[in-house]
């Protein structure tokens, strides 16, 4: 009697089988990008491998190192106009008189020279996205994107009971940037401190940076959203500094930039304020200079009163 087929898959099967499946499902439970939380992820790629795109331009972002500034303005800017919020709004989006405004970036996620906001307004911007000309009409043009070198991150913690060793404030600061923001330490020039005033100082010449090296515009950018509470990493909404167990709590961030290039701004980029600034030196000097005539006069009329006097003694004086 023939012996019915065997349906039953073998045990190994049922083993490989079920360790596709977990894996696919643990895939899916896993694919996020721990380094940019503005990004939409799936396993639908080859292999079930996790790809992320970047949210308003679709740009496929490499979750191991950081992702640059331009891509990520762009995605917020994305993000605000559908009502998904996933850092949090803030004014201090980008610290230029400008504000928050929907970037061009170029194939490599980097700002475009030109910026025009969808607008027939332009300008020119430099690596960093910072305006450094006067806005123009659509022909204006922007030869090219000039770089921002030197970046200083100007810091003032709240009030201690005792300032924080410059030693240890300088190592931890070190190790933040490169173990978080995964910037190499030759980019990192200096910490300065005098309370409670703290100085970063990021240099990175455009010969200095390597393919796979952080740009010091984006490691300061994500500094700078640590430091707000407003955090780009996956699970992270700010930055808990301690230094030797004490914390480090920020009031206040201050951004310069400095390019290779001077910026080409003329007298129309001047603010009221700064204009104001303007009338009250030139008042001073005014005043400085009416000051100065006004005692010499004073001292030019008593030598001449002491001279006439000296000159009517001498004529009343009996001649021998």
């Amino acid at each position: 009697m023939a012996r019915g087929l065997d349906l039953a898959p073998p045990p190994l099967l049922l083993l490989l089988l079920l360790a596709v499946v977990t894996r696919f499902c643990v895939a899916q439970i896993n694919c996020t990008c721990p380094t940019n939380k503005m990004t939409v992820c799936n396993s639908n790629g080859p292999g079930g491998v996790c790809q992320c795109r970047a949210i308003g331009s679709q740009v496929l972002i490499d979750c191991s190192t950081l992702t640059s500034k331009c891509l990520l303005l762009k995605a917020r800017m994305s993000a605000q106009k559908t009502g998904r919020s996933l850092v949090k709004p803030s004014e201090h989006a980008i610290l230029d008189n400008d504000g928050l405004y929907d970037p061009e970036c170029d194939d490599k996620g980097r700002f475009k020279a030109r910026q025009c906001n969808q607008t027939s307004v332009c300008w020119c911007v430099n690596s960093v996205g910072v305006r450094r000309t006067d806005k123009g009409d659509q022909s204006l043009r922007c030869d090219e994107v000039v770089r921002t070198h030197h970046i200083l991150i100007e810091l003032r913690h709240r009030p201690t009971d005792r300032a924080f060793n410059h030693s240890d404030l300088d190592s931890e600061l070190r190790r933040l940037f490169q173990q978080r923001y995964k910037l190499h330490p030759s980019f990192l020039s200096a910490v300065r401190y005098e309370e409670p005033t703290i100085q970063i100082e990021l240099r990175q010449n455009a010969s200095q940076k390597g393919l796979r090296d952080v740009d010091i515009a984006d490691a300061a950018y994500y500094f700078e959203r640590d430091i707000k509470g407003e955090s780009l990493f996956v699970g992270r909404r700010g930055l808990d500094l301690q230094v030797r167990g004490e914390p480090l709590h920020v009031e206040r961030t201050l951004i310069y930039y400095l390019d290779e290039k001077p910026p080409q701004f003329s007298m129309k980029r001047l603010t009221a304020g700064l204009i104001a600034v303007i009338a009250v030196v030139a008042v001073a000097l005014v005043a400085g200079v009416v000051v100065l005539v006004v005692t010499n006069r004073r001292k030019s009329g008593k030598y001449k009163k002491v001279e006439l006097k000296e000159l009517g003694e001498m004529r009343s004086e009996p001649s021998l």
